[in-house]
C-alpha cells in the first residue's frame, strides 16, 4: 500500500509540475515563410485572393484529394468561407473565412479547426514587388494555445512543423504561377 500512496504522489506532483511550467509559458506563437516569385504582382494577387486556387499549393489539400469541401459567398471576398472535412486526421475539419482584403497586398483570414482539436487562429497571405516581373509572397499563420494545452510548445516546434507545411504550399505556388 505504501508504495501505491508514492507512486500517487510522485504522479500528483508532475501533474502539479507540468501545470506549473504551461501557466508561464507563452500561449500566442507566430510563424512565417516567404517565396519570390518570376510574375507580376498584381497577377499572384489575383490568383491567390481567390480561396478556391488555395487547393492548387496549400499542403493540406494535396493530402486529402478525397475531403469534402463546401464554399459560401463570393470567392475573392470579404466573408467567403472554405469548409473541408477529411477523416485524415492531419487534415480534420475545419473552416477557412476571408477576413480582410487590402487590395494587391494582403488578403487576412479567421481559421476555425474543428477536428481533430477545436482552435482558432489567423493568417494572411502578403504580396510586395521587388521588382516590375517579381512578387514576394509572406505567409503568415498566427494561434494561441490556451493554458494548460500551451505545455504541447514544449514537445513541438511550431515554427519547424507548421513553416514546412507553409514553405511546401509556397514552393507549390511558386511552380504553379511560374509555369502559366
Amino acid at each position: 500500500m505504501k508504495i501505491i500512496k508514492t507512486i500517487l504522489t510522485i504522479l500528483v506532483l508532475l501533474i502539479v509540475i507540468v501545470l506549473v511550467v504551461a501557466a508561464f509559458m507563452k500561449k500566442d506563437y507566430s510563424v512565417e515563410r516567404d517565396v519570390t516569385i518570376k510574375k507580376p504582382k498584381q497577377e499572384v494577387f489575383a490568383y491567390l485572393v481567390l480561396l478556391k486556387n488555395h487547393n492548387n499549393f496549400t499542403k493540406w489539400a494535396s493530402m486529402d484529394p478525397k475531403m469534402k469541401q463546401e464554399f459560401k459567398g463570393t470567392d475573392g471576398t470579404v466573408g467567403f468561407t472554405s469548409s473541408w472535412d477529411s477523416n485524415m486526421e492531419n487534415v480534420g475539419k475545419g473552416e477557412q473565412t476571408i477576413s480582410k482584403i487590402n487590395d494587391g497586398e494582403r488578403i487576412d483570414y479567421n481559421l476555425h479547426f474543428i477536428k481533430p482539436f477545436d482552435a482558432n487562429a489567423t493568417a494572411y497571405l502578403e504580396t510586395t514587388a521587388p521588382s516590375a516581373n517579381q512578387t514576394k509572397v509572406r505567409w503568415v499563420f498566427e494561434g494561441k494555445m490556451n493554458y494548460p494545452m500551451n505545455i504541447m510548445c514544449l514537445f513541438m516546434n511550431m515554427d519547424k512543423s507548421l513553416g514546412a507545411d507553409l514553405q511546401t504550399g509556397l514552393d507549390n505556388l511558386k511552380n504553379v504561377l511560374e509555369k502559366q
